[in-house]
């Protein structure tokens, strides 16, 4: 792993976190030897004040140790709270590692050409790292303190009574032993639920994402069966855990009442043969039910949930913070939506080919194009294997500089022929090309310079105006960014805003859908893009101030390839796609009226609904 990229989130990361950390983890483990004081102590008092106080005629000196007793919990009592921000200390800056450790490894992995669904991600960036944040603050608070309570209370059950150690010691010991193995069934078991909640999670954020796209394949009921197989292995798995879970508990409900019998029976012989007091053996049943009893049936049910689900989830976190060693799909831009694009089947009349979703990594070889030329040579795309292609057979040429609206019904492929023309996705068949080189081997720099895809809902940046207006250009001067906005109709905005420096997203005030795609519009305009792809990038802006960004871009030479919302963008452009399968055509918006029924028809709905 080279030394710029993340550590995995395994044990080396919790054994360089402790070393960072030193002073709050000494400090814990110092405090926690001084709260279990009480649990040391508890027998030995209690049988003080039985033997040398009560039974001896001296009741004062009994309740003198009673006493001691009490003040032990007091004690107890203060040095919880003592301990209580030490661990703070240790929880807090864990949480931050591991969300920096999680951020870190999506990025080099995205980098290094690996393929993490977003579903999967989000899960891993929030409920997996808040899951180890709750986890280890219980950990601390709970097994800790049992964990030192029941060593305590063994040391004070030797120290009272050695022959009592040695009767009640080995039936808990017998029940840890027998516990690790279940903790083990127990852990593949909570592994496994956790594979099933990411697969879940991942599948439904990608169904919902590309619903429209499913219905337009009419893959609904493959998709639903498939969610469905996926909510039954996640119930499964839910119930093996609570089955294994359940059993663990019978077992050690079983071994911590064991030691309790063991002392019972023996205590006649014990005491018969003066091996025992009987305050030893009230001292002794003092530490087995209020202190070995509860701590073993508590710790090992807090490592049997807790415990297992920590390991479970910091091993899941560690695989995906794992070096990368598959080169998938490009990651996004700011302004460029994730969309997963799978294998397309070939039918008769298509020769097989793995539908490259590749962005070539460090070691491939790529090319910088002359030219942003776009030519699509009978191109399909299909999003699944045996669903019908959204996209099928289309050649189109788009010189540097022309300007293209595209239109059709939802499900006709428009959103998906941006993403191919952003190089996101690669054909299924057919050859589209940059500048002449196949987009597969264009460098993916270039790419992220010269090709700038609008979605309908824009991003904006939590930060101020400059940072979002500059995030495509970092060295655009402010004069130019004030002109871009002032081409897309965005100045009125950032004036009211406060200018360049006032603060938007979390930190300023709400903006509307419309005020977004204004802010995005004028970030691509002020970019060097020069192919601007508007994915109905303008839907929220009203007529004019759609018509004056998309003006403000043809005028500055950049390839536009408008996705319509409105039949204004379509009388506007000089070359018109109507994208419908087999009754795809282009042309100028008189010669479509003439030639296709689909445009005519369509235009004709744009104009009895009042659309400008």
């Amino acid at each position: 792993m080279s030394e710029s990229a993340p550590r995995p989130v395994d044990r080396h990361l919790f054994a360089g976190f402790l070393r960072q950390h030193r002073g709050a983890a000494v400090a814990v483990a110092g405090w926690s030897l001084l709260e279990a004081v009480p649990a040391l102590a508890s027998g030995l008092l209690v049988a003080a004040a039985l033997d040398r106080g009560f039974l001896a005629g001296r009741p004062a000196e009994g309740f003198l140790w009673i006493g001691l007793l009490g003040a032990a919990m007091v004690f107890r009592a203060l040095m919880t709270r003592t301990l209580t921000p030490w661990l703070g200390r240790l929880v807090e800056p864990l949480r931050d590692e591991l969300v920096t450790a999680v951020a870190a490894g999506a990025v080099h992995r995205a980098a290094a050409g690996a393929r993490d669904t977003a579903g999967a991600g989000v899960a891993r960036l929030t409920v997996q790292v808040e899951t180890v944040r709750a986890l280890v603050s219980a950990l601390l608070r709970s097994a800790r303190q049992l964990g030192v309570s029941l060593l305590m209370a063994f040391l004070g059950l030797a120290a009272l009574s050695a022959p009592v150690a040695a009767v009640t010691l080995p039936p808990v010991l017998l029940t840890l032993l027998l516990c690790v193995p279940r903790l083990r069934v127990l852990a593949r078991r909570q592994r496994r639920q956790l594979r099933a909640e990411e697969a879940l999670t991942a599948a439904a954020g990608e169904t919902f994402d590309g619903i429209r796209d499913v219905v337009a394949c009419g893959a609904r009921d493959r998709v639903a069966d498939d969610l469905s197989a996926r909510i039954t292995d996640h119930r499964d798995a839910v119930r093996a855990v609570a089955r294994t879970a359940s059993a663990n508990t019978l077992l050690v409900s079983l071994g911590s009442h064991l030691p309790l019998l063991v002392l019972l029976l023996a205590a006649p012989r014990l005491l018969d043969r003066g091996a025992l007091s009987v305050g030893e053996l009230l001292g002794a049943t003092s530490y087995l039910i209020s202190g070995v009893a509860p701590a073993l049936r508590s710790l090992v049910a807090v490592l049997g949930s807790w415990g297992v689900q920590l390991a479970t989830v910091l091993r899941q976190l560690s695989r995906s913070t794992a070096p990368a060693r598959r080169v998938p799909e490009r990651t996004p831009g700011p302004d460029v939506p994730a969309r997963r694009v799978p294998e397309r089947t070939p039918g008769p009349d298509i020769p097989a080919r793995r539908v490259s979703e590749r962005t070539p990594g460090p070691d491939a070889s790529t090319r910088s194009p002359r030219s942003p030329d776009l030519s699509l040579v009978n191109v399909g795309y299909a999003y699944g294997p045996g669903a019908a292609p959204v996209i099928d057979g289309l050649s189109l040429d788009l010189p540097a500089g022309s300007h293209l609206t595209v239109v059709g019904p939802s499900g006709a492929g428009k959103s998906t022929l941006t993403t191919l023309l952003a190089g996101l996705a690669a054909p299924g068949n057919g050859r589209l090309t940059v500048g002449g080189v196949p987009v597969t081997e264009v460098d993916r720099a270039w790419l992220h310079r010269e090709v700038t895809l609008i979605p309908q809902e824009a991003y904006v940046f939590t930060g101020t105006v400059r940072d979002n207006l500059r995030y495509l250009h970092p060295r655009a001067r402010d004069t130019d960014l004030l002109a871009s906005a002032e081409a897309v109709g965005a100045r009125a905005l950032v004036d009211r805003l406060g200018g360049l420096d006032a603060p938007v997203g979390l930190d300023g005030p709400p903006l509307s859908s419309g005020e977004r795609q204004l802010v995005a519009l004028a970030r691509a305009h002020v970019s060097p893009a020069s192919v601007v792809l508007l994915d109905e990038a303008c839907c929220h802006l009203d007529p004019a101030a759609e018509e004056g960004a998309e003006r403000a871009f043809a005028a500055r030479g950049t390839t536009l390839v408008v996705v319509a919302h409105r039949i204004s963008s379509a009388l506007r452009a000089p070359r018109v796609l109507v994208l419908d399968g087999e009754r795809t055509a282009i042309g100028t918006h008189a010669q479509l009226l003439g030639e296709s029924p689909l445009y005519a028809d369509l235009v004709g709905h744009w104009v009895a609904a009042g659309a400008p």
